[in-house]
């Protein structure tokens, strides 16, 4: 009886360290997530332009198919990969984590230059052709999206794999897989709500027995072409601030503070004028001046991406035999 109350004191005991396991992974997952804000928000609002001009029977279809690469993106590829380095080679990590925050501004600088009328937004990483047939659009359209997927994940992987504290090997796994497949469901999940509000608002205006509910059902249709606005805008100014932030952190963390702590000092500064409101001024300094750098880096770096490596991308993406 003594050895049967001992065994199960000490399975009690694994179930603990279990749970708390389970509890630091949960939670550095989370932090890690959020450090990937700009990339999330990136990937969401890029997503919905490929659903563009299909049957509304075929968007869901699509959405899974899409998500379903990326997982394979996050979980085949960039996992392994991310292990590899943190393993091996954890030097590198700073300077990969800076290139993706060089392409999060190169990415939120064209958009700023398209939106105020210079140049023209590139084509797509497939580098398709207009195409007729309604099946080949679409597999084309899919596999368009799942290769720029690939380089926003690479981002968001690369981000967690930075905001993670040291730990063993197998926590580093656990944790970067719940952020790939957290991250997933949270940016497809939103983009299959996105595409389909405008259908659900038009199914309510037309066949919703209340006046409000068929009123409901107009203002979303409505309200539909602004929010998508909206969320263009805010997944480019999260791009410049992450871009711009990662870029001078790394400068910082490389040896090169200079800027870093001068952003920080002036922020500070007024951030003490403010009173109680000293941390969420300092926080919106900072930001924004992580911003302005990051589109000032991305116009700089907008010639390089369209003219040098936009037209090698279509040769390097269709390495990737999943898609």
């Amino acid at each position: 009886m003594s050895g049967l109350l001992a065994l199960l004191d000490d399975v009690a005991a694994l179930a603990k360290v279990a749970a708390a396991s389970v509890d630091d992974v949960a939670g550095q997952a989370a932090k890690a997530g959020a450090k990937a804000a700009g990339a999330v928000i990136d990937d969401a609002a890029v997503t919905p332009k490929y659903l563009t001009g299909f049957a509304p029977a075929r968007e869901l279809p699509i959405v899974w198919r899409i998500a379903r690469g990326s997982l394979i993106n996050k979980l085949v590829f960039l996992l392994p990969a991310g292990l590899a380095l943190s393993a091996f080679a954890p030097w590198l990590i700073p300077p990969l984590l800076m290139l993706g925050g060089a392409y999060l501004c190169f990415e939120g600088a064209e958009k700023v230059a398209h939106a105020l009328g210079f140049g023209h937004e590139h084509g797509g990483p497939d580098g398709s052709h207009k195409i007729t047939d309604p099946a080949h659009l679409e597999e084309e359209k899919i596999k368009g999206a799942i290769k720029t997927d690939f380089i926003l994940s690479a981002e968001i992987m690369t981000i967690a794999l930075a905001a993670i504290p040291p730990s063993s090997i197998w926590m580093e796994g656990a944790t970067l897989a719940v952020v790939a497949v957290g991250i997933t469901v949270a940016v497809y999940g939103a983009v299959a709500l996105i595409v389909k509000a405008d259908d659900v608002g038009l199914y309510l205006a037309e066949n919703g027995m209340l006046g409000l509910t068929r009123a409901l059902g107009r203002g979303i249709v409505r309200a539909m072409p602004g929010f998508m606005w909206l969320l263009t805008v805010v997944g480019t100014a999260a791009m410049l601030w992450v871009g711009g932030s990662i870029i001078i952190h790394g400068l910082d963390t490389m040896g090169w503070p200079v800027i870093y702590d001068a952003i920080h000092h002036f922020a500070e500064d007024i951030g003490h004028e403010a009173g109680k409101a000293s941390e969420a001024v300092t926080w919106t300094i900072v930001a924004a001046l992580d911003g302005v750098f990051g589109l000032a880096l991305g116009l700089l770096l907008v010639p390089v991406g369209t003219k040098l490596i936009a037209p090698v991308w279509p040769r390097i993406a269709k390495l990737n035999p999943f898609v």
